[in-house]
């Protein structure tokens, strides 16, 4: 290159052109991630449902019945984790508090969730529990990875204890957001008693020892943001029954609770904002930066070939030089 103008927009183009998959492929990975001290409440409501009034042993119809679901990073734990693991590690401890009508306590089952900050893939270690007892999770729980793909996942149920299929649906528009319909159906399937009664002196081993068992099935629905893996919306028609209960209870299948659980609309509304704000950044690295960078490298390059070019052009013959003309004297 002869002129210095051409090599420094070849330099830039060079250094844009690099860029552009550093961000994608390098950055990316390692700036997405979720907080290890991320902290959040979601409140779901089943208006009207079935509920078991201990008291009666009966199954009555209510006016609703409210989930508080609280999801906190232990930043302590997973550190300690990282350690061993040698990649960011999150250890969310959850809580799901179903309340009654007068805000009494159905049931508590709190869990230790811990995953890859970036991929949300399972990280197994000691403390990884569903109510006290240890579980070996596979696939997602409670949000998807960043850059959410058209297939199927393994969606863990805390119910069960297990991993099952939850089925992509299609895509949808949910609140002037594009999103990913997810479903997944939980079959009847016997489960253990919750560890925390609502009625003192009743326990998950006396209520085992009378015969009862606990059975459970659930349809699963999620609206699912695909460039941060957040769901937006989540609802539940949920249902749990009571089985080998006529000693106890007078009839053999009692219902314990039934209802269409949604997510309440102000969480909701708060959801959806903050997956706004948080996909912008997303896009940025995986997107909007690296191909303005890409288009910013074919300029430049362009610029400096025509400069270049044009330097090297050879200047037009001005022809022989005209004699001069003496006039006869």
């Amino acid at each position: 290159m002869r002129r210095r103008a051409s090599l420094v927009l070849l330099s830039f183009a060079v250094f844009f052109a690099a860029m552009a998959p550093t961000l994608r492929w390098y950055a990316f990975p390692r700036l997405a991630k979720i907080p290890p001290n991320q902290y959040q409440e979601t409140v779901l409501e089943a208006k009207p449902a079935t509920l078991l009034n201990y008291s009666t042993l009966k199954a009555e119809k209510i006016e609703k019945i409210t989930i508080i679901q609280t999801l906190k990073g232990n930043v302590e734990e997973s550190r300690k984790i990282e350690r061993d693991a040698g990649r960011d590690v999150v250890v969310w401890d959850s809580l799901s508090f179903v309340a009654g009508p007068d805000g009494a306590m159905v049931s508590r089952i709190p869990e230790r969730y811990i995953f890859d900050a970036h991929t949300q893939d399972p990280v197994h270690a000691t403390g990884e529990m569903v109510d006290g007892d240890p579980v070996r999770r596979e696939g997602i729980e409670f949000k998807w990875p960043f850059l959410t793909e058209k297939r199927d996942y393994r969606y863990f149920d805390a119910q069960t204890r297990t991993s099952a299929p939850i089925h992509y649906q299609g895509t949808r528009t949910f609140r002037g957001l594009d999103v990913y319909y997810f479903e997944q159906t939980i079959p009847w399937t016997k489960v253990p008693m919750p560890k925390t009664m609502p009625v003192k002196g009743i326990t998950p081993e006396i209520l085992a020892g009378s015969g009862l068992t606990r059975w459970y099935t659930t349809r699963r629905m999620f609206w699912v943001d695909p460039v941060t893996g957040a769901p937006v919306n989540g609802e539940e028609i949920h249902k749990e029954e009571l089985r080998n209960a006529r000693a106890m209870m007078g009839q053999d299948t009692v219902t314990v609770f039934e209802g269409h659980v949604k997510m309440r609309e102000d969480y909701i509304t708060a959801v959806v904002e903050l997956v706004e704000s948080n996909r912008l950044m997303v896009l940025l690295l995986v997107s909007y930066l690296p191909w303005t960078f890409v288009v910013l490298a074919l300029t430049l390059l362009a610029l400096a070939l025509w400069l270049e070019a044009r330097s090297r052009r050879p200047e037009a013959d001005p022809g022989p030089t005209p004699s001069p003309v003496t006039a006869p004297v």
